[in-house]
């Protein structure tokens, strides 16, 4: 069943009246309004499955207040604008994580159905399954992941956790995966072994930071010729000192200059047909809320590089 929270007001925060933000060009949107927008936002306040630190639950909220902040210019793109915002996933009252999985993949599937591109504002990683699955039954895919894990864990015998989801996606049919600013001793052998058997293209955080046009190049060719190209963000793939209210933050990551260039050139690929970002946790972030603005932005950069 397709089901949303009611999206907010969004509103500018500038006194300046030349200073136009996203709080000014973000729509409240539905299911039969999504084809007037170019990009619709979809909360997913979930954090029932992260295997750490808690907290994801209050991404969506926390982003759209600094995203509503940040100016809608980017000196090359110019204005974004078309942004329509459906409110929250309506999540299920009891199950467990696979249970929220499939119930969440059912609204997802009709934002994916829209012209519109949909972006997902987490919550935690367990629900990139319910935000790539549907793509799945429209032709082959592949994923460009930020984060400085490969999340390709074994199943537990209770269930997924937010370190499962490309295991399950590969099971599921995923054709192609490319994580970029993954940690060196952070990743088991194990790990590094399945996705390399599955063709599986890592790139470090080391390279990203020496060349971000060529990490980028490598992750891309290592889709091959995939129909559609899923794009994630976790917040953990920058720095720890850069997004100290992630989930599980790390040092030795990206930093967000590095990301957003990152992210504009992936997005530029006309392949694209979906983006989130994942494991933002407001109540673990320092007090001027750096991780949650570093998130906001991410999107915009992501916004700016999609509709140059």
């Amino acid at each position: 069943m397709t089901a949303f929270t009611a999206p907010p007001e969004w509103s500018g925060t500038s006194s300046d009246p030349n200073d136009e933000q996203f709080g000014h060009v973000v729509e409240r949107a539905t299911l039969s309004s999504a084809n007037e927008f170019d990009a619709l936002l979809l909360g997913e306040p979930y954090d029932g499955a992260v295997i750490g630190r808690q907290g994801a639950a209050d991404g969506p909220d926390a982003i759209r207040e600094s995203l509503a902040g940040v100016k809608s210019h980017h000196f090359d793109a110019g204005p974004v604008s078309g942004i329509g915002d459906l409110g929250d996933v309506a999540l299920p009252a009891a199950g467990g994580v696979e249970a929220v999985q499939d119930a969440v993949a059912e609204t997802t599937a009709a934002v994916h159905e829209t012209d519109a591109l949909p972006v997902f504002l987490g919550g935690d990683n367990s629900l990139t399954v319910a935000n790539v699955r549907p793509l799945l039954d429209s032709g082959s895919v592949g994923v460009v992941n930020f984060d400085a894990h490969l999340d390709c864990r074994e199943l537990p015998d209770d269930g997924p956790t937010s370190g499962t989801p490309y295991r399950q996606l590969f099971e599921a049919g995923l054709d192609a995966y490319a994580p970029i600013g993954v940690r060196h001793f952070e990743t088991s052998t194990a790990y590094h072994d399945y996705l390399r058997e599955r063709g599986g293209e890592v790139v470090t955080a080391e390279e990203l930071g020496e060349d971000v046009v060529a990490a980028v190049d490598r992750a891309l060719d290592g889709l091959g010729d995939v129909d559609h190209v899923y794009v994630s963000v976790d917040v953990d793939v920058l720095d720890a000192t850069a997004a100290p209210g992630a989930s599980a933050p790390t040092p030795g990551g990206p930093t967000t200059r590095e990301l957003y260039r990152a992210l504009r050139l992936v997005a530029s690929d006309d392949r694209v047909a979906g983006f989130e970002v994942v494991e933002t946790a407001p109540p673990l972030d320092d007090d001027d809320g750096r991780t949650v603005d570093a998130a906001a932005r991410a999107i915009a950069h992501f916004l700016a590089g999609w509709s140059a």
